[in-house]
C-alpha cells in the first residue's frame, strides 16, 4: 500500500484528489495539508511514501517544503503538482530533490502511474514540461553550476568512461546524434551506452537520466577525454 500525503491550499483540490486516488486499491491518502508548514508538521507522524506538493502555498511554499523534507526524510518521494509550469519552480523543485513535476491537468491514470513510479524510486515529469526541463538542464550545465544536494555521484562509479560521458551529455539535453558527434562515436554505440547506463541505474528513460545527472552534479562535470 502506497501512503500518499496531499499538500494543497485549496480544499476542493485536496478532497477531490483524495477521492480519486483512493479508487486505486494500492493507494491510501493518509494525510491532507493546507500549506507547506502543515505538511512539515504532519510528516513527523504520518511518514508518507509520496507527497503531492502544490507550489504556491502560504506560510511555506512547495519548493521550500520540498527542500526541508528531502533534507530530513530523503526516502520520501515528492511530486510537485501545480497549475504553473514556471521555469524557476521546475528548476528548484528538481534541484531540491523532487522526483517529479506534473501539471494539475493530467489524467487520474497518469497521476496514479506517476505516484507508483516515484514510490518505486523512479522519476516522472509531465510530457508538457519535459522540453522546458531539458532546456533548464542545458543552461545550468553551460554555466558550470551544480544543482546537486548530493555529496557523491552515487552510481557513476559503475560506469565506463564512455557511459559516464554519455550520461553527462544527456544531462546537457543533447540528442544521441549530438552526443555521437561530440564524443566521436557512432550513434549505435551511444544507444548501447545509454541503454547500459539506464539499466545500471534502474531508470526508465533519458528524461529520468537527465534529472539524475543534474541532481547528482554529474551534468556540471567535464567530459573525460
Amino acid at each position: 500500500m502506497i501512503k500518499v500525503m496531499i499538500a494543497d491550499d485549496q480544499e476542493l483540490i485536496r478532497d477531490s484528489l483524495k477521492i480519486v486516488l483512493e479508487q486505486n486499491g494500492d493507494m491510501q491518502v493518509s494525510a491532507l495539508a493546507s500549506d507547506g508548514q502543515e505538511c512539515l508538521d504532519l510528516i513527523e507522524q504520518d511518514r508518507p511514501d509520496v507527497i503531492l506538493m502544490d507550489v504556491r502555498m502560504p506560510e511555506v511554499d512547495g519548493v521550500q517544503a520540498t527542500r526541508i523534507i528531502k533534507e530530513k526524510y530523503p526516502q520520501v518521494s515528492i511530486i510537485i503538482l501545480t497549475t504553473f509550469d514556471d521555469d524557476e519552480y521546475v528548476f528548484n523543485a528538481l534541484k531540491y530533490g523532487a522526483s517529479g513535476y506534473m501539471l494539475k491537468g493530467v489524467s487520474v491514470s497518469e497521476l496514479s502511474n506517476a505516484i507508483r513510479t516515484v514510490a518505486s524510486g523512479g522519476a516522472m515529469i509531465n510530457p508538457e514540461v519535459v522540453t522546458k526541463v531539458v532546456k533548464l538542464f542545458s543552461q545550468m550545465a553551460k554555466k558550470g553550476g551544480s544543482a546537486s544536494t548530493v555529496e557523491t555521484l552515487g552510481g557513476a562509479e559503475l560506469f565506463s568512461r564512455t557511459e559516464r560521458n554519455i550520461a553527462l551529455l544527456v544531462g546537457h539535453g543533447l540528442s544521441n546524434k549530438e552526443i555521437a558527434d561530440q564524443l566521436s562515436l557512432s550513434e549505435g554505440t551511444v544507444r548501447n551506452g545509454l541503454s547500459s547506463v539506464l539499466s545500471k541505474l534502474g531508470l526508465r528513460d533519458r528524461t529520468q537520466l537527465a534529472i539524475w545527472a543534474v541532481q547528482t552534479g554529474l551534468a556540471a562535470e567535464a567530459v573525460e577525454k
